[in-house]
């Protein structure tokens, strides 16, 4: 089942183009938007002002800190839906939190702080055909479309005091 918050029928078609890929190549597609529109996208994200960074970059610091294979799996467990601690608490988040993470993610990939890409990496045909399908999209509907990619991500918080 594919989840969208929004109505508009290119959106909910790119998001179940994005989630039909495998889970590699939808890392890689998010990279390359990153590298593409990152730097109007995420802090232009409407609420951004309202979220504290601070939230999205704790998990970012704890991420950081483990091995890049292990940085890996994380960012396949997120889109997995995997149950770890780590996954957990980025279900605690809301929407623009989960897009702020995922924008600091792309930054420490860009550093090397988190695993980078591997610099010869080529798209998938299908990948690239999304990717310039999103390119032609208004800036809101980039917005929603990665809001409704990002936010299913991740698994349910636990109740009470465990994440």
């Amino acid at each position: 089942m594919t989840f969208t918050q929004t109505n508009d029928p290119t959106i909910r078609e790119s998001v179940k183009a994005f989630q039909g890929l495998d889970v590699d190549e939808q890392l890689a597609l998010f990279w390359f938007i990153y590298k593409e529109m990152g730097s109007s996208i995420t802090p232009a994200a409407p609420g951004a002002s309202t979220v504290s960074p601070e939230i999205a970059e704790g998990l970012f610091n704890q991420i950081k800190e483990l091995s890049h294979e292990e940085q890996l799996q994380f960012q396949r467990d997120l889109i997995n839906k995997a149950d770890t601690q780590f996954t957990r608490i980025y279900g605690s988040f809301g929407d623009t939190t989960k897009l702020l993470f995922w924008y600091r993610l792309a930054q420490g990939m860009e550093n090397a702080t988190i695993v980078p890409m591997p610099a010869n990496y080529q798209l998938s045909s299908q990948a690239q055909e999304l990717l310039n399908r999103i390119k032609q999209l208004a800036f809101e509907q980039q917005i929603n479309l990665f809001r409704d990619y990002v936010s299913p991500m991740g698994a349910e918080p636990k109740p009470g005091a465990e994440v």
